[in-house]
This record gives C-alpha cells, sequence and structure tokens, in this order.
C-alpha cells in the first residue's frame, strides 16, 4: 500500500539540517512578504527603497527554530535598519511607521492577508526607541560630516550633484540663460522591489560601474538614492549615443546575475533641468526615493 511521505525527508542528520534550512527560509520569505504588505498599506510611500539587506537581518532575528519570536529579540537589527533607512533618506515618521507594521505582523501571526493597522503609539517603547536613537545618530551625522563619496558604488554624493548644480546655475544666471539648455540630468532608475539582500547592493555597484565606463569625459556622476544614480551632461551631438552606450553596459553587467536579471530592464530617463537651483534641489529629492 502506498502512503504519502510526511515530515522531515530521509538521509540522516544531513537531511534534517537541509530540511531545517529550508523552512527557515521560507518562514524568513512569509515574514518579509507580509511586513513588505503591511508596511505598504500603512503608508510607505516607495515600495523599490523598502528592501534592505538590514530587513532581512531583522528577519533572521526574529527567527528562532522556524518559528517568528517577538520583535524583542531583534533589537541590535533593528538599531541597524534604523541607521540604514536615515541613510536611504527615510523620514523617522516613516521608519517608525514601518517599524509599526513589523510589530503588528509579529502580533498578529493568523492575519496572512496584510490586513492589519499598525499604530507606532501600540508598538512597545523600548522599540521605538533603539531605533528612534539609531535613525537619529545617521541623521544627525549627515548633517555634520557629509561624505564626498558613496562608499558603496564610488560615486559622488547627491550633496556633490547639488554643489555642481549650484554652479551651473550661478553660470547660468551670469549668461542669462536657463540652465537647461546646455545641461540635463541622465538618471537610472532600478526597481529592486523583487530583489532581497545583497544582491540589491551588488546591482548598484554594476549601475556605477557602468555610469563611470560611459561618462568618463569630466560629466558629473553621482548616486542619487538607494536605487537611483545619475549623470549631469551637456546637451550636444553625443547625448544620444552616450544613452544607448549606458544602456548596454547596464544590460550586460547586470544580466551576469540570474537575480538582477529577472528585475527587468533599467529606467534610463533624460530629466530636465527646473527653472531655479532650489527647485532642482527639490527634484533631486524626488528622484532618490522615486
Amino acid at each position: 500500500m502506498d502512503v504519502p511521505a510526511t515530515g522531515a525527508p530521509s538521509g540522516g542528520s544531513d537531511g534534517q539540517a537541509a530540511w531545517n534550512r529550508f523552512e527557515r527560509d521560507r518562514t524568513l520569505r512569509a515574514l518579509r512578504a507580509r511586513w513588505r504588505t503591511a508596511s505598504l498599506a500603512a503608508g510607505w510611500r516607495f515600495p523599490s527603497d523598502w528592501g534592505l539587506p538590514e530587513v532581512d537581518a531583522v528577519c533572521a532575528a526574529v527567527i528562532k527554530n522556524g518559528r517568528v519570536a517577538p520583535a524583542e529579540m531583534a533589537e541590535t537589527a533593528l538599531a541597524g535598519l534604523g541607521r540604514a533607512r536615515a541613510a536611504a533618506g527615510a523620514g523617522l515618521a516613516e521608519t517608525l511607521a514601518d517599524l509599526a507594521a513589523l510589530h503588528a505582523v509579529l502580533a498578529d501571526p493568523d492575519a496572512v492577508d496584510g490586513f492589519l493597522a499598525p499604530d507606532v503609539d501600540s508598538t512597545p517603547s523600548r522599540l521605538l526607541r533603539v531605533t528612534a536613537l539609531a535613525w537619529a545618530d545617521v541623521a544627525t551625522d549627515q548633517l555634520v560630516n557629509t561624505e564626498v563619496t558613496e562608499p558603496l558604488t564610488g560615486l559622488p554624493t547627491a550633496a556633490y550633484l547639488r554643489t555642481r548644480l549650484s554652479e551651473l546655475y550661478r553660470q547660468a544666471r551670469r549668461d542669462e540663460r536657463p540652465v537647461a539648455e546646455a545641461h540635463t540630468l541622465l538618471v537610472v532608475s532600478m526597481d529592486f522591489s523583487s530583489v532581497a539582500g545583497w544582491p540589491r547592493l551588488t546591482g548598484m555597484i554594476l549601475v556605477a560601474d557602468a555610469l563611470k565606463q560611459v561618462f568618463d569625459g569630466g560629466e558629473s556622476v553621482a548616486s542619487i538614492g538607494p536605487s537611483v544614480a545619475g549623470a549631469l551632461v551637456p546637451k550636444d551631438v553625443r547625448l544620444a549615443s552616450s544613452g544607448v552606450a549606458l544602456r548596454r553596459a547596464l544590460n550586460d553587467r547586470l544580466s551576469v546575475d540570474a537575480q538582477l536579471r529577472d528585475t527587468g530592464r533599467p529606467q534610463i530617463s533624460a530629466v530636465r533641468l527646473p527653472a531655479t537651483y532650489d527647485l532642482a534641489c527639490d527634484l533631486l529629492g524626488t528622484l532618490a526615493r522615486s
């Protein structure tokens, strides 16, 4: 008589270990998906920049023996997430709402459809304090000690790009012509919403490498946001061919990794610079989290 297989697979301790890893990975993926759904429902504005390696670290911290533990088990990981959110440009209110979404998911494991009501006020004060202090450490440091180069990609930061734009707008004012007549902002946006962990960071390293290869003649290339980079380039006869070369370089690099290959084509757009420097800075802020 045929009997359906149940329980862990055969194979002794090795088979049991493999089964345990499979179950843990499945639980991690399920928790991450439920947290993301709850966070988006709670008002997370930019789905493509929600997933960070620190998100996976928090999920791993609350998975114990294949079961989901309370969020208090992840205080160290939550501090890392708070720092990462600040570095990526997320505000404190949005960061704490994301924490409340996690707490709601852990508090109601049966709500598998994501229809939860995250409430910051009901989140344990210790978790709020740990996350908020970590967020504030990075936010304060960014005000006091802004780096010129982003360590991950080696690209200049958005602060550098704002400085470069300031120079162009002063020159345009002196020459009595719009900045948009002579320059444009070529922007590369990646949708990493389906990518978890370090492949997301690898993707931005490859994007930076492609930009530096194509724009190697004095153009201002910079990191604009967690999944956005760009180049401030002259409007000349080489602009169209540079765009084609950039797309080819991006496709060549991203196609070598299966996870990155499945994220879809990079979005490359030529963005017209606005009339004033202040509006240009607002534009960069919007692009950073697009």
